[in-house]
């Protein structure tokens, strides 16, 4: 587990840490500063588009770590959850009960949500979990900025080119994937088998999602922390990461998109 989020999200979360304390020892003010996502990488547009791609693509390898560890189960999943991996050769009989001609490789999956069994209730329940969150969440962010608690975001910064905003959603669903698999799936399974209790493992998950948005400001952290929680909840009370997916995505696509459609103007609010 730990060497999982090392070479993911943990890591990104030490040096959010280690980012937030240059900020706060700067000789400029947090709110004076800015943190911007999805910069450009180079000056030549075929170039730059090989930096995004590639950096999207790199980022998904921990989550098909995590994917691949969790399918390598032997022990009961604590929930109640029977892991297929205690018994060999079961795992594969199950999920093609549930699922016919799937792979072994569907354990994991199926055990996360993460299969197509269910695409419209996790669609349906993906567009309500981000309007939950996101409305609110806009309204902590003004608090935020207001209260001088976070530097000035800067949600896309790339070049006005045709493959800008493909790359910007790839990005929104990436991020989505990375965090909801290994954060929410992941870690709360692992801790669970370890044996620690409820009220534990939503705090533990919840604190990770905001450390490694703390290089943007304690609003930032806040506010994810926040998340965390719904989320963790979520997938406790219906074992599926799928609904959390689709529900990161969709707000991090209407910031990103919208952030470098509509004109500047309209976010000096914000």
């Amino acid at each position: 587990m730990l060497l999982v989020l090392g070479v993911s999200l943990g890591q990104s979360a030490v040096y959010s840490a280690v980012t937030i304390i240059a900020r706060l020892t700067a000789d400029r003010p947090l709110s004076q500063q800015t943190a911007t996502l999805n910069a450009s990488q180079s000056p030549r547009p075929w170039l730059d588009l090989t930096y995004q791609l590639l950096g999207i693509l790199f980022a998904l390898v921990p989550v098909l770590l995590a994917v691949h560890l969790l399918n390598r189960d032997r022990a009961p999943d604590p929930d109640g959850h029977l892991d297929p991996g205690r018994v060999p050769g079961l795992a594969v009989a199950l999920d093609r009960a549930v699922d016919p001609g799937t792979t072994e490789a569907g354990g994991a999956r199926a055990r996360l949500g993460l299969d197509a069994r269910r695409p419209g209730h996790d669609l349906a329940w993906g567009a309500a979990l981000a309007a939950v969150i996101g409305l609110p969440g806009l309204g902590l962010f003004w608090l935020a900025a207001r209260l001088g608690l976070n530097a000035t975001v800067v949600p896309a910064d790339l070049p006005q080119i045709w493959w800008a905003i493909p790359v910007l959603i790839l990005s929104a669903a990436q991020n989505a994937i990375l965090e909801e698999v290994v954060v929410v799936g992941y870690l709360v399974t692992r801790l669970r088998q370890l044996g620690w209790r409820l009220g534990a493992v939503i705090a533990a998950s919840a604190v990770l999602r905001g450390s490694y948005h703390l290089y943007q400001g304690f609003g930032a952290f806040v506010g994810n922390a926040v998340m965390g929680v719904v989320f963790g909840l979520f997938f406790l009370r219906t074992r599926r990461v799928l609904p959390l997916v689709v529900a990161h995505t969709l707000l991090d696509v209407v910031a990103f998109v919208g952030y470098a459609l509509l004109p500047e103007s309209w976010f000096d609010w914000l």
